[in-house]
């Protein structure tokens, strides 16, 4: 395997393209039914122009077609292969190719900007922030989540201790920035980048992105049900969720 993917690039790989469409969307995966696609929902309730970062083969930008009073929804995703099952799923969003960290799209061309778990895949989180703050009207809502930080944390893990005899959540080195490549399945393997929160809260900061709300919910039923591992751990956040405005 190379040492970094390129930047902000999905790999061009046809088993995780595969991995992605068959277990996490179209209703595959519980965290995004029973949790992520609800909150998206919910705050993207008064939008009426959507854009969805990194939006894969379109799972959530298909949902946002169907909110209340949004007129207009594009996703935009570097991977080719990803965009063409989205074009195949249909289900009204547009679609566009390019990466989240320059967007072809004008400034404040949007009330509303998605990304979902997207961010920790990308290395110049800053530009891709900075994006996202430029096509943002004035007075208009980012829609931030990511896996939670502190779980993301290198080195962290579920530990099943048998001399001590218990169970617990293991917390590597939080603070330090960290980018490794992850075997999430059998032959599946992603960059993930490890940053702090207060490594994103600042840089939303920095281009005029106040965060006004901030939610770590519980893991959903639909996920404990199907991970014994996290019987123990249902007060462990999987999901960070921010929402943050654009100053005007």
């Amino acid at each position: 395997m190379p040492d970094a993917w390129p930047t902000e690039q999905w790999p061009e790989d046809e088993s995780i393209n595969r991995w992605w469409q068959d277990g996490f969307t179209d209703g595959a995966d519980p965290e995004y039914e029973e949790q992520i696609l609800p909150l998206a929902r919910h705050h993207l309730q008064g939008a009426r122009n959507v854009l969805d970062v990194g939006t894969g083969e379109g799972q959530l930008a298909r949902m946002a077609v169907g909110v209340e009073g949004v007129e207009c929804v594009v996703g935009v995703d570097p991977t080719a292969a990803q965009l063409s099952a989205a074009r195949l799923r249909a289900g009204g969003p547009a679609y566009v190719r390019g990466g989240a960290a320059r967007l072809p799209f004008p400034d404040a061309g949007f009330d509303a900007v998605v990304a979902c778990l997207v961010f920790e895949h990308i290395d110049d989180v800053d530009s891709a922030i900075a994006e996202v703050g430029r096509v943002l009207a004035p007075g208009g809502r980012f829609l931030f989540f990511l896996n939670h930080p502190l779980l993301q944390a290198p080195g962290s893990g579920w530990v099943d201790d048998h001399i001590l005899e218990e169970q617990y959540w293991r917390i590597g080195p939080y603070l330090i920035e960290d980018k490794s490549l992850e075997e999430v399945d059998h032959g599946v393997v992603l960059p993930f980048i490890h940053r702090p929160l207060s490594r994103y809260v600042n840089a939303l900061a920095d281009v005029g992105l106040l965060v006004t709300r901030l939610e770590e919910p519980a893991p959903p039923p639909g996920f404990l049900e199907r991970a014994d591992e996290y019987a123990h751990a249902a007060a462990f956040p999987r999901l960070l969720f921010m929402r943050a405005e654009k100053l005007a």
